[in-house]
């Protein structure tokens, strides 16, 4: 006998928590769709998004280290995967919805710009000091994906997208979930590109912060996810325990000073960001210059507006090359290779 949507909701549903976000629930899209689909619309969503351009260009965007020699740092796309991961271990332990978890933490980075946070400061400077990548990403995919239509997602997976970080909460646990997953993926595989970098050892890790949260990668992303399952099991918010979130919280605290503020991880980040004002300050006096979409998009918004979207949606290979086109002579260029 085959299965309606409505039953097929109501059966994925059957085995969630009562504080999960269910699936006859959702607050659905700006555009419906028709219903009939064997999804659920979160795994919609999460189809939407990994078939999407943005998602694809995450591959060549920087995490934390700027062009690094070697294939095993991780890119803006590989932390999204982990942020995913361990979003998703969570959401299935405490019966949440994982198809809505799932798709919140595919997206969550997908406005992100060239070069890290780098980028977003450039656009900062440049543009907007309100400028951030978390609402650069819900503007990816209500209006920049698909030639300007958007990915037409739901209220709950849109929601999560945008309050993924910051003060801002997210309406549903399973996008709170995936704060606390961005923020153990980001703390441990930061520590782990450090170390590989040779700007960290193991042992620089505090001890009793090494105590606490494990020796290893693998032990200290155990901790931390376990101890989020052990306090928010059977309840209406998600927390951590206290004494492993004091330590985490110590941890980043740790990571901010040796490794984001350190001079050799990130010394090119100035010359990335003084890469993206000068081409910021091109696009802007030659607009024309930009792909239709956003030459379309200056009807409506301004040409600076567009200008950002333009460089945020930028790979890092992308921006250095088209740097390059604009500024650097050809009989140059290869010199010093």
């Amino acid at each position: 006998m085959e299965m309606s949507y409505a039953d097929y909701a109501r059966h994925a549903d059957s085995y969630l928590s009562p504080y999960a976000a269910k699936n006859a629930d959702c607050r659905g899209r700006e555009d419906p769709l028709e219903v009939g689909d064997i999804r659920t619309e979160y795994q919609r969503d999460r189809d939407r998004i990994i078939h999407c351009q943005s998602f694809r260009r995450l591959m060549n965007k920087t995490q934390v280290f700027l062009a690094p020699v070697g294939d095993h740092y991780r890119t803006r796309l590989t932390h999204t995967l982990e942020v995913t991961q361990i979003a998703r271990t969570l959401a299935r332990a405490l019966h949440l919805n994982e198809d809505l978890t799932e798709a919140i933490g595919l997206g969550h980075d997908l406005g992100h710009t060239p070069f890290g946070h780098a980028g977003e400061v450039a656009m900062r400077r440049c543009f907007d000091p309100e400028f951030a990548h978390y609402k650069q990403s819900l503007r990816v995919v209500e209006k920049l994906e698909r030639g300007g239509k958007g990915l037409n997602l739901t209220w709950e997976v849109r929601d999560g997208i945008l309050n993924h970080t910051g003060e801002c909460m997210a309406a549903t646990l399973e996008g709170v979930l995936v704060k606390f997953a961005d923020r153990i993926a980001y703390i441990n595989h930061d520590i782990d590109d450090a170390c590989r970098a040779g700007i960290l050892r193991s042992d620089d890790i505090p001890e009793s912060l090494r105590e606490v949260l494990g020796h290893s990668h693998g032990e200290r992303i155990n901790t931390m996810v376990t101890s989020i399952i052990r306090a928010s099991t059977d309840k209406s918010a998600i927390s951590m325990e206290p004494h492993i979130m004091d330590a985490t919280m110590q941890l980043r605290d740790f990571l901010f000073e040796r490794v984001y503020k350190n001079p050799v991880a990130k010394g090119e980040e100035k010359k990335s960001e003084e890469l993206l004002i000068r081409l910021f300050e091109h696009y802007v006096k030659h607009p024309d210059a930009m792909p239709a979409l956003y030459r379309k998009n200056m009807e409506e918004e301004s040409v600076e507006r567009c200008v950002c979207d333009f460089l945020s949606g930028m790979t890092d290979r992308y921006a250095i090359e088209t740097y390059r086109a604009l500024y650097v002579p050809n009989v140059w260029r290869g010199i010093g290779n």
